[in-house]
């Protein structure tokens, strides 16, 4: 099972993409984080997955925030991140492409989401 977090400030958002990452894939497990500080709170617990999906425009810590937070820390350096975001805009995609693995828009098509999951992941394990 590969263990995959969902970061995003919206608990429908959050049901709707484990729900239908759920329906397809069998073997990845998902764990939810309602923003960002509750997603370090809960790396800080050892939570640690083998992917992020990190929402960009969240109240109280942004998802830059986060991934700052978690490039800054040896232990979470290393997790992949991909960017899950309504904003649609070319800053933001090439920032998220050059800081994050990876960067989706919303809405996303679930099948596109799970081959950039399937692409960030593999590309991770040949790394190592």
């Amino acid at each position: 099972m590969k263990k995959i977090m969902i970061v995003d400030d919206e608990p429908d958002q959050i049901f709707t993409i484990k729900t239908s990452i759920e329906h397809v894939r069998e073997d990845f497990e998902i764990i939810s984080a309602n923003g960002g500080i509750e997603c370090i709170k809960k790396l800080k617990k050892n939570e640690i997955p083998e992917l992020i999906l990190l929402d960009i425009m969240m109240p109280e810590m942004s998802g830059w925030e986060v991934l700052n937070i978690i490039r800054e820390n040896p232990e979470w350096k290393d997790i992949p991140i991909v960017f899950l975001t309504a904003r649609t805009d070319e800053t933001a995609e090439n920032a998220g492409k050059f800081l994050a693995d990876d960067y989706i828009e919303k809405p996303y098509d679930i099948n596109e989401l799970i081959n950039k999951i399937d692409n960030v992941l593999n590309n991770y394990q040949e790394k190592k």
